[in-house]
């Protein structure tokens, strides 16, 4: 604590002030101030006096109290000192505690705040993201592209069929970005069915003025992708080729003469998917022959032997309708092949979308109504039917039939591929968690209303 010095007079050190006058102003400062006098009481004792042996004498001089002083000082205030204390101290108003308790509001306050703003911002973290990125235009590759594609036009497609195609097979980046084009085209452009040499990682322009330029669009040149029903690759066949459609299909329909296995009731699952390209005179049946020809040649090549050539296509062509990215296709067939063992699922029931919607002939589709997943009249339904699907619902390449034939290791009984673009793929072994991946994939379906 400080203190104020007693008034100094007008003098300087080395004054007219003798020795025993400071003496005596100095016993008589220290006197009045233990003894509480009135004219000393506005200057209390300092602190640490015995610590500090200079003070100011009341002539103005600093002057280096003898032992003596001391003394008498202590002398004169030893009776009262400790009682004069606490007197003064008990007569002196008592100090105000501080208190902490605006502080912390404040600090409480502040972080509630922080709290807010934060939820703020996650809460409108999506829908800025789906402002900013609307103002930017969807999503879109620049230039011409790289490497070369076949990409196939069927009769009676629609824009939105050639977009999903063209994004599919990576040719455009966005549904958007090329429907959007193709919607503002004034006329609107008309498309020849058939196959066109296009590239990947196109702009949605670039895209566009290529299946428009007759230069590109490929004659006896037919595509066959991964994945297709016999009834659309028929037809591609057919465009490609330029045979009449009825006549590819009155030769599809003569089973016997292409050697499939006894189970086979159609040529589904052994039309092998890849690029064609055919001499302009060959026939309806010899052009059929030709893919199916090719998918025993795949089978023998993987090591199938003839009489495990059925199942292994049923479940291949199952793989290749389910799976997404390349390295998933070894988990889907683990899924399913999990689901077959009575011990880790006693129903054997796949519950496959993909399925049903073969037996619906909505194989354009990635989801299924409750009622047709219910519906026992459709034999393809594995939601209803054990076991796997009573015939092929595809035709599966080679990456599908390697799956099929050697499946990855792994717990998972469930798997969804929670975005259609990219392929992703969440792989599960409960039911919780595969809840969650579910809900995953239903936002990202809400964003995508194109995919139905």
């Amino acid at each position: 604590m400080s203190h104020t010095p007693p008034p100094q007079d007008a003098q300087t050190p080395g004054g007219d002030a003798t020795p025993e006058d400071a003496q005596k102003r100095w016993d008589e400062f220290l006197g009045g101030a233990l003894a509480g006098n009135e004219e000393t009481s506005g200057h209390p004792l300092p602190e640490n006096q015995d610590d500090d042996p200079t003070h100011l004498t009341g002539a103005g001089v600093w002057e280096v109290p003898t032992r003596s002083s001391r003394r008498a000082a202590r002398d004169a205030g030893q009776g009262g000192r400790r009682a004069d204390r606490r007197t003064r101290l008990g007569s002196s108003a008592p100090r105000q505690r501080t208190s902490h308790k605006g502080a912390w509001g404040c600090v409480v306050v502040l972080l509630v705040f922080i709290a807010l703003m934060a939820g703020a911002a996650f809460a409108l973290q999506a829908p800025l993201t789906k402002l900013f990125g609307a103002s930017q235009g969807p999503a879109d590759y620049t230039g011409d592209g790289e490497g070369e594609i076949v990409v196939m036009i069927h009769k009676g497609e629609t824009g939105e069929d050639i977009t999903r195609s063209l994004v599919s097979q990576k040719v455009v980046k966005s549904f958007d970005a090329f429907y959007s084009l193709l919607l503002a085209q004034s006329p609107a452009p008309v498309f020849q069915p058939g196959a066109y040499q296009l590239a990947n990682k196109m702009s949605a322009r670039a895209a566009l003025d290529a299946l428009l330029d007759p230069a590109r669009k490929l004659e006896e040149t037919v595509v066959v992708p991964e994945g297709t029903p016999a009834a659309v690759a028929l037809q591609s066949l057919s465009e490609g080729t330029g045979i009449p459609l009825a006549d590819i299909q009155a030769a599809a329909a003569d089973l016997a003469s292409f050697g499939l296995p006894a189970e086979a009731t159609s040529l589904e699952g052994f039309l092998f998917p890849a690029t064609y390209t055919f001499p302009p005179d060959i026939t309806a049946h010899d052009a059929v022959k030709t893919l199916v020809d090719r998918q025993f040649q795949a089978l023998d090549e993987a090591g199938v032997p003839p009489e495990n050539r059925w199942n292994t296509i049923v479940l291949a062509a199952l793989i290749q309708r389910e799976a997404g990215l390349q390295e998933d296709y070894y988990k889907v067939a683990r899924v399913f092949l999990n689901r077959l063992d009575p011990a880790q699922w006693e129903s054997g029931l796949l519950q496959s979308d993909a399925t049903v919607a073969y037996g619906t002939g909505n194989t354009h589709l990635v989801t299924t109504t409750d009622a047709e997943r219910a519906d026992p009249s459709n034999r393809y339904n594995t939601y209803v039917h054990p076991g796997l699907p009573v015939a092929p619902i595809s035709n599966p390449g080679d990456l599908a039939i390697d799956a099929a034939l050697h499946p990855a290791d792994g717990p998972w009984l469930y798997f969804v591929t929670w975005n259609l673009d990219t392929g992703e793929t969440i792989f599960s072994a409960t039911a919780d968690e595969h809840d969650a991946a579910v809900a995953q994939w239903q936002a990202w379906m809400a964003d995508h209303p194109e995919y139905g």
